[in-house]
Protein backbone atom coordinates (compact mmCIF):
# COMPACT_ATOMS: atom_id res chain seq x y z
CA UNK A 1 0.00 0.00 0.00
CA UNK A 2 1.36 3.40 -0.99
CA UNK A 3 1.23 6.20 1.54
CA UNK A 4 1.36 9.90 0.73
CA UNK A 5 1.61 11.61 4.11
CA UNK A 6 3.67 14.71 4.75
CA UNK A 7 4.27 16.84 7.84
CA UNK A 8 5.84 20.28 7.57
CA UNK A 9 6.75 22.76 10.30
CA UNK A 10 7.36 26.33 9.25
CA UNK A 11 6.24 29.95 9.17
CA UNK A 12 3.08 31.16 7.46
CA UNK A 13 4.14 33.37 4.52
CA UNK A 14 0.79 35.03 3.82
CA UNK A 15 -2.50 35.39 5.68
CA UNK A 16 -4.90 32.58 4.77
CA UNK A 17 -7.27 33.41 1.91
CA UNK A 18 -10.74 32.03 2.56
CA UNK A 19 -12.98 31.31 -0.42
CA UNK A 20 -16.21 29.37 -0.79
CA UNK A 21 -17.34 26.92 -3.45
CA UNK A 22 -20.71 27.28 -5.20
CA UNK A 23 -22.13 24.88 -2.62
CA UNK A 24 -20.91 27.03 0.29
CA UNK A 25 -17.98 24.85 1.34
CA UNK A 26 -15.04 26.82 2.73
CA UNK A 27 -11.48 26.52 1.43
CA UNK A 28 -8.48 28.32 2.91
CA UNK A 29 -5.16 28.61 1.11
CA UNK A 30 -1.91 29.86 2.61
CA UNK A 31 1.83 29.44 2.24
CA UNK A 32 4.37 27.91 4.60
CA UNK A 33 8.14 28.48 4.46
CA UNK A 34 10.26 25.67 5.88
CA UNK A 35 13.82 26.64 6.80
CA UNK A 36 16.63 24.15 7.00
CA UNK A 37 19.91 25.29 8.59
CA UNK A 38 23.15 23.38 8.92
CA UNK A 39 26.83 24.02 9.53
CA UNK A 40 29.17 23.32 6.62
CA UNK A 41 31.77 20.87 7.97
CA UNK A 42 34.51 22.13 5.66
CA UNK A 43 34.11 25.89 6.12
CA UNK A 44 32.41 25.97 9.51
CA UNK A 45 29.92 28.50 8.06
CA UNK A 46 26.18 28.20 8.67
CA UNK A 47 24.15 27.56 5.53
CA UNK A 48 20.41 27.79 5.04
CA UNK A 49 17.84 26.54 2.55
CA UNK A 50 14.20 27.63 2.41
CA UNK A 51 11.38 25.63 0.79
CA UNK A 52 7.96 27.16 0.10
CA UNK A 53 4.76 25.11 0.19
CA UNK A 54 1.17 25.96 -0.72
CA UNK A 55 -1.38 24.55 1.73
CA UNK A 56 -5.10 23.98 1.09
CA UNK A 57 -7.57 23.30 3.91
CA UNK A 58 -11.22 22.45 3.24
CA UNK A 59 -14.46 22.87 5.18
CA UNK A 60 -14.68 23.98 8.79
CA UNK A 61 -10.95 23.50 9.22
CA UNK A 62 -10.30 26.04 6.44
CA UNK A 63 -12.65 28.51 8.08
CA UNK A 64 -11.03 27.94 11.51
CA UNK A 65 -7.57 28.45 9.98
CA UNK A 66 -8.63 31.71 8.31
CA UNK A 67 -9.75 33.04 11.70
CA UNK A 68 -6.81 31.70 13.70
CA UNK A 69 -3.47 31.90 11.91
CA UNK A 70 -1.68 34.85 10.37
CA UNK A 71 1.43 35.66 8.39
CA UNK A 72 4.52 34.95 10.50
CA UNK A 73 2.89 32.32 12.76
CA UNK A 74 4.76 29.04 13.16
CA UNK A 75 2.53 26.08 12.29
CA UNK A 76 2.59 22.32 11.99
CA UNK A 77 0.76 20.97 8.92
CA UNK A 78 -0.03 17.30 8.40
CA UNK A 79 -1.61 16.21 5.14
CA UNK A 80 -0.95 14.74 1.73
CA UNK A 81 0.73 15.98 -1.43
CA UNK A 82 -1.54 16.46 -4.40
CA UNK A 83 -0.70 17.57 -7.92
CA UNK A 84 -3.22 19.35 -10.12
CA UNK A 85 -3.12 20.97 -13.52
CA UNK A 86 -4.87 24.08 -14.78
CA UNK A 87 -4.85 26.46 -17.76
CA UNK A 88 -4.43 30.15 -16.81
CA UNK A 89 -5.02 31.00 -20.48
CA UNK A 90 -6.25 28.67 -23.22
CA UNK A 91 -3.43 26.41 -24.39
CA UNK A 92 -1.10 27.31 -21.51
CA UNK A 93 -0.91 24.31 -19.18
CA UNK A 94 0.52 24.56 -15.68
CA UNK A 95 0.90 22.13 -12.83
CA UNK A 96 1.20 22.70 -9.09
CA UNK A 97 1.86 20.46 -6.09
CA UNK A 98 0.04 21.42 -2.89
CA UNK A 99 -0.27 20.09 0.64
CA UNK A 100 -3.91 19.16 1.26
CA UNK A 101 -4.16 19.60 5.02
CA UNK A 102 -5.65 16.99 7.32
CA UNK A 103 -4.51 18.83 10.48
CA UNK A 104 -3.05 22.28 11.12
CA UNK A 105 -1.96 23.63 14.48
CA UNK A 106 0.32 26.19 16.07
CA UNK A 107 3.86 25.15 16.91
CA UNK A 108 4.27 25.60 20.65
CA UNK A 109 8.06 25.41 20.63
CA UNK A 110 8.50 29.19 20.92
CA UNK A 111 4.92 30.34 21.50
CA UNK A 112 1.81 29.59 23.51
CA UNK A 113 -1.79 29.26 22.35
CA UNK A 114 -5.25 29.23 23.81
CA UNK A 115 -7.52 26.60 22.29
CA UNK A 116 -11.22 27.28 21.85
CA UNK A 117 -13.38 24.41 20.65
CA UNK A 118 -15.39 25.19 17.54
CA UNK A 119 -18.86 23.77 17.07
CA UNK A 120 -18.94 20.88 14.63
CA UNK A 121 -21.30 21.07 11.70
CA UNK A 122 -22.98 18.01 10.28
CA UNK A 123 -20.87 16.16 7.73
CA UNK A 124 -17.53 17.55 8.84
CA UNK A 125 -15.34 14.76 10.08
CA UNK A 126 -11.78 13.73 9.31
CA UNK A 127 -9.64 15.61 6.84
CA UNK A 128 -9.20 15.48 3.15
CA UNK A 129 -12.58 14.91 1.52
CA UNK A 130 -14.24 11.93 3.11
CA UNK A 131 -17.88 10.89 3.07
CA UNK A 132 -20.47 13.53 3.78
CA UNK A 133 -18.54 16.32 2.13
CA UNK A 134 -19.67 18.41 -0.80
CA UNK A 135 -18.08 17.64 -4.13
CA UNK A 136 -15.14 19.79 -5.18
CA UNK A 137 -16.27 22.02 -8.07
CA UNK A 138 -13.03 21.40 -9.96
CA UNK A 139 -9.56 22.89 -10.24
CA UNK A 140 -9.01 26.51 -9.34
CA UNK A 141 -5.90 28.48 -10.20
CA UNK A 142 -3.31 28.70 -7.42
CA UNK A 143 -3.14 31.88 -5.35
CA UNK A 144 -0.99 34.76 -6.51
CA UNK A 145 2.40 34.98 -4.81
CA UNK A 146 3.83 38.00 -3.08
CA UNK A 147 7.09 39.33 -4.52
CA UNK A 148 9.05 37.90 -1.59
CA UNK A 149 7.74 34.40 -2.12
CA UNK A 150 8.78 31.75 -4.61
CA UNK A 151 6.47 29.02 -5.80
CA UNK A 152 8.14 25.64 -6.08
Amino acid sequence: MADNTVTIVGNVTRDPELRFTNTGRGMATFGVAVNRRWQNRQSGEWEEQVSFFNVVAWGDMGENIAGSIHKGDRVIVNGRLEQRSYEPTPGEKRSVVEVIADEVGPSLRWASATVTKAERTQGEGGGGGGAGRAADPGPTPPPKYANDEEPF
